[in-house]
C-alpha cells in the first residue's frame, strides 16, 4: 500500500479566490492584540458568576443570601424571588426558545446544572467565593437519566429541525424476506459535548438606551433578536459585538450566560460580565445526545439494496424538545425498493441537547456506514464498489435532483491516492509486530443551505474598500475568505479590501452554523461588490465622497429551484490495533471531498483536518458519562472527558475534487462540518479488518477491544470443540 505524499489540489484556481491566503487577522492572534469577549475593558466592570443547580429534580425551597449580601465585593444575588421577568413565549430564528432562558423566573429545577442564582460582585474572584458561599435549599424529587436502547415512554416526535420524523415508502419486512443479504444490527454513540478553547463570556451594558453586548457567539443577528424578545426591547434598541471568537461548534448561540448578564446590568445599571467556567458548560450550552440506532439492510446477491431501515432513538429534557436528526443521512445517501427512517425521543431529567458539529450526521454516518461495510462482508463485495452499486440518480426520499453529486469522484480520487486497490480484504491478516492492521472507508455527506443576508461595500477615497457584514468569524477564517470574494467581485488587490464584521448594527446576516456561513456571507457581498463595480465603472472613478452599495439576498435565496444540495465526501483510515492491550492507534486519515468552490485552501484544509481529527476522537475517545445517583455528568472537564490530543492524531490528509454548486454565485456549499462526517465509521471498519471483530458502540475503548477479542477467542474456541 502507498502512502500519500502530496496535497496539491485537484482543482486548478485562479483569481483571489482558491488562492492560499493566511488570516488577516493571523497576525493580531499571535500577538495577543486580538481581543476575546473575556478580555475587553470597561470602567466600573463588575463580574457574575452563575450558581448551579446540585439536584435534579425538584424545587428551589430557599435561596439564603443575606450572608452572601455581606461578603466582601458583592453587589447583589439574582434568583427567582426577585430577577427582572422575561418573556419565553415567542417564536424565534431556530422556533420557540429553550426555556432555560427564561432564568430566575420560577422555582422548578429540571436538571442538575440549571441556573439559580447570580451572585455580582466587583471582582471575578470575590463573585465566585460568594458564589460558592451561597446556600440553595431544595425539595427533591426522583428523577430519571437513564438512556439505553429500547428504552419504554420513547414517542415520535412532529417533525425534527430538519424535516419529517418520519419517511416510508414500500414494505420494509418483505423487502428484507426478499432478500439474499440481511443485516440487522444496533448501533450506539455516546452522550458528547462541544468544548470550544475560549469559554462562553459576554458583558451587556445600557449605553444611551441601547443594550450593548459584547459576547462570543456564532451570530450577532440571532442573538440580538433573541434577547430583544426575551426583555421585550425594541430590536433597534440591540446591538451585539464579537470582535474574535475562540470556537463555537454549535454551542455559542443564546445561553443562559447572555440573560443573566442583561438582568444584572439592568438591576445595578453598570457593565456586568459573566463567563461560564469549563464545567458550567457541561450543563448549559447543549451537548450531542446519545442515541441507539438500528439499521436494517437488505441486499441482493450482487449488492443492490432492496430494504433500507434506519430507526434512531435520542433522549430530550422534559423542558424543551430537541431531536438528533441521526436517521437524515441514508434519506439522501442510499436508495431501496423499501425505505423508511424514524426519529424517536426519550424525555429524561438532563439538560437539552442542541446543535452539535454535523448534528445528525455525524452519528448517523457511523450507523448507516458500519453497516454497509458489514453488508458489504456478506455480499462478499469491495465496500466502494457497494456504494457505487446503490449511487442514486435522484435524492431517494424527496425525489429532488441533486445540484451536484460526486461521490464516486471522491472515492474514485481517494482509493488511488490511498492505495485501496493493494488491500487484501481478508480481515485480520496483516501484522507490523505486536499491531494487527486494517483499512476502512466510508461516505460522508451534509446539507449545503444558504441565509438570507444583507451587505454594504464602500469605495474609500484611499482606494481601498471596507466590506461591511454581521458575519462571525469562529475561528475558521472567514474574514479572509470573504475578502477574497470581494476582491474578485471588484477585480482588485485582496491586500485592497478591509472587513468589518460581527456587529449587529452591520444588519441582518446568516450565522455561522449548518455550514451555511461562508455560501450565504459570499453571496450578499459578492452581489454588493459587482454592483459596486458597475457603478464606480460609471462614474470613471471614485467621487469624493466615495460610493456604497448595498444587498439583500432574500428574494434570491427565496427563489432557488427546489434541489437536494449537499456537500459530499470518502474517508479511509488505517488503524493499527494490539488485542493484547486494547490499544486502537490511527496511522492514517485521508478525506477527499466534493464540497463546492474553496475560496481559500489554506484554512480550508484546516477545517477539514479538524473536522476528520473530531472524527478521531469520536471514534476512540470522546464519551460523557452521567451519574445514575445524582443525575449530573462525571468528570466534567478536560480531564475527565477525553478529546484526541496531539499523540493520537496521525498524518491526515485532506483534499478535494472540483465541484462548483452551479446556482451559487461563488459556487459554494460549505465544509464546516462535512469533514467529521463518515471518519467514525471509516475508523471502525477498520477496526474490523484487522481484527475480524466487529465494534457497533464507540467509543471504541481498550477494554471493549479486550473483551471482544476475548468473545471472538471463546466463540473460535466453541467452534473447534463442536468441530
Amino acid at each position: 500500500m502507498t502512502t500519500p505524499t502530496t496535497t496539491t489540489n485537484i482543482a486548478a484556481v485562479t483569481g483571489a479566490v482558491g488562492s492560499a491566503r493566511t488570516r488577516v487577522e493571523g497576525h493580531d492572534k499571535v500577538t495577543g492584540a486580538a481581543r476575546y469577549a473575556g478580555e475587553i475593558p470597561f470602567a466600573e466592570l463588575a463580574h457574575g458568576w452563575l450558581v448551579l443547580s446540585t439536584v435534579a429534580r425538584g424545587r428551589i425551597r430557599s435561596v439564603e443570601d443575606t450572608p452572601v449580601l455581606a461578603m466582601p465585593g458583592v453587589l447583589t444575588v439574582l434568583h427567582h424571588g426577585n430577577a427582572p421577568r422575561v418573556d419565553t413565549d415567542y417564536v424565534g430564528m431556530l422556533g420557540r426558545p429553550n426555556p432555560v432562558l427564561g432564568i430566575f423566573q420560577h422555582d422548578r429545577v429540571p436538571f442538575v446544572g440549571w441556573p439559580v442564582a447570580l451572585v455580582v460582585a466587583e471582582t471575578s474572584e470575590q463573585a465566585r467565593e460568594a458564589a460558592e458561599a451561597l446556600v440553595v435549599r431544595y425539595d427533591e424529587e426522583p428523577h430519571d437519566v437513564a438512556f439505553f436502547a429500547g428504552r419504554p415512554g420513547a414517542y415520535t416526535p412532529e417533525n425534527t429541525p430538519m424535516g419529517q420524523a418520519e419517511t416510508e415508502k414500500g414494505d420494509v419486512a418483505a423487502q428484507l424476506g426478499a432478500s439474499a443479504a440481511v443485516v440487522d444490527e444496533q448501533y450506539t454513540t455516546p452522550e458528547e459535548h462541544h468544548n470550544a478553547m475560549e469559554p462562553h463570556a459576554a458583558t451587556a451594558r445600557w449605553d444611551g438606551g441601547r443594550l450593548d453586548i459584547v459576547d462570543s457567539n456564532q451570530g450577532g443577528t440571532w442573538v440580538a433578536s433573541e434577547l430583544a424578545k426575551l426583555f421585550s426591547l425594541d430590536p433597534a434598541s440591540v446591538r451585539v459585538r464579537s470582535e474574535h471568537v475562540g470556537g463555537g461548534f454549535g454551542s455559542k448561540g443564546v445561553n443562559p450566560h447572555q440573560v443573566a448578564a442583561v438582568m444584572a446590568t439592568t438591576v445595578l445599571h453598570r457593565p456586568v460580565r459573566v463567563v461560564l467556567t469549563r464545567r458550567q458548560m457541561f450543563s448549559l450550552v447543549g451537548f450531542r445526545s446519545p442515541t441507539a440506532q438500528r439499521i436494517r439492510l437488505g441486499a441482493d446477491a450482487d449488492g443492490r439494496l432492496r430494504a433500507f431501515d434506519h430507526q434512531s432513538l435520542s433522549l430530550t429534557s422534559t423542558v424543551h424538545e430537541f431531536v438528533e436528526p441521526s436517521a437524515m443521512p441514508g434519506r439522501v445517501m442510499y436508495d431501496a425498493d423499501a425505505h423508511h427512517t424514524v426519529h424517536r425521543l426519550v424525555r429524561l431529567d438532563v439538560p437539552t441537547p442542541a446543535w452539535m458539529r454535523a448534528p445528525g450526521e455525524a452519528p448517523g454516518s457511523f450507523a448507516v456506514e458500519s453497516a454497509l461495510d458489514e453488508l458489504a462482508e456478506k455480499c462478499g463485495m469491495d465496500p466502494i464498489a457497494l456504494r457505487a452499486r446503490n449511487e442514486p440518480e435522484t435524492a431517494p426520499v424527496s425525489g429532488l435532483p441533486f445540484s451536484s453529486r460526486k461521490v464516486l469522484a471522491c472515492f474514485e480520487e481517494g482509493a488511488r491516492r490511498f492505495g485501496w486497490a493493494e488491500r487484501d480484504p481478508r480481515p485480520g491478516l496483516r501484522r507490523d509486530g505486536r499491531w494487527l492492521l486494517g483499512t476502512g472507508t466510508a461516505a460522508a455527506g451534509f446539507p449545503s443551505g444558504a441565509g438570507p443576508s444583507t451587505a454594504a461595500v464602500t469605495a474609500e477615497q484611499d482606494g481601498t474598500f471596507t466590506v461591511r457584514i454581521n458575519a462571525a468569524d469562529i475561528g475558521t477564517g472567514a474574514r479572509t475568505a470573504i475578502a477574497l470574494v470581494a476582491a474578485d467581485a471588484l477585480e482588485v488587490d485582496p491586500d485592497r479590501i478591509r472587513m468589518r464584521i460581527a456587529d449587529s448594527d452591520l444588519g441582518p446576516a446568516m450565522f455561522a452554523g449548518g455550514s451555511m456561513g461562508m455560501r450565504s456571507w459570499a453571496w450578499a457581498v459578492k452581489v454588493a461588490a459587482d454592483e459596486l463595480r458597475e457603478r464606480l465603472a460609471l462614474t470613471g472613478g471614485i467621487p469624493p465622497e466615495g460610493i456604497t452599495a448595498r444587498s439583500d439576498t432574500t428574494e434570491a435565496i427565496g427563489a432557488l429551484a427546489k434541489k437536494e444540495r449537499y456537500a459530499f465526501g470518502a474517508q479511509f483510515a488505517e488503524v493499527a490495533v494490539d488485542v493484547t492491550t486494547g490499544e486502537v492507534r490511527v496511522r492514517r486519515l485521508l478525506g477527499i471531498y466534493a464540497a463546492g468552490t474553496i475560496v481559500n485552501p489554506l484554512t480550508a484544509r484546516s477545517q477539514f483536518i479538524g473536522g476528520m481529527t473530531w472524527g478521531l476522537s469520536m471514534a476512540l475517545h470522546e464519551e460523557a458519562i452521567r451519574d445514575q445517583a445524582s443525575g449530573g455528568p462525571v468528570g466534567a472537564d478536560l480531564a475527565g472527558y477525553h478529546v484526541a490530543a496531539h499523540a493520537d492524531v496521525p498524518l491526515i490528509e485532506a483534499d478535494w475534487v472540483d465541484d462548483p454548486d452551479p446556482d451559487d454565485p461563488v459556487g459554494i456549499k460549505g465544509i464546516g462540518e462535512i469533514g467529521i462526517v463518515g471518519v467514525a465509521a471509516a475508523i471502525a471498519n477498520a477496526v474490523w479488518h484487522a481484527t475480524g471483530v466487529r465494534h457497533r458502540d464507540l467509543p471504541i475503548r481498550p477494554d471493549r477491544v479486550l473483551r471482544a477479542a476475548d468473545e471472538a477467542r471463546r466463540r473460535a474456541a466453541e467452534g473447534t470443540r463442536s468441530a
